[in-house]
């Protein structure tokens, strides 16, 4: 299993994680400067159950 967090819920995700005894999977988070939100995984999640922890309110790129 993985978690991925994006930038709304560090926190949130950091202790899902703990709860879980797993660590977050390295991933990076920037903007373009159209402020479309590009997300760049670092780790092979292939075959993964992968869970992303990210707000989907408004706003939801922050």
């Amino acid at each position: 299993m993985k978690l991925i967090t994006g930038n709304s819920n560090i926190q949130l995700a950091q202790s899902i994680a703990d709860y879980c005894d797993i660590p977050l999977t390295k991933a990076s988070v920037r903007r373009f400067a159209d402020e479309e939100v590009f997300v760049e995984i670092h780790e092979n999640v292939r075959g993964e159950d992968v869970f992303v922890i990210q707000s989907t309110s408004n706003p939801a790129n922050d």
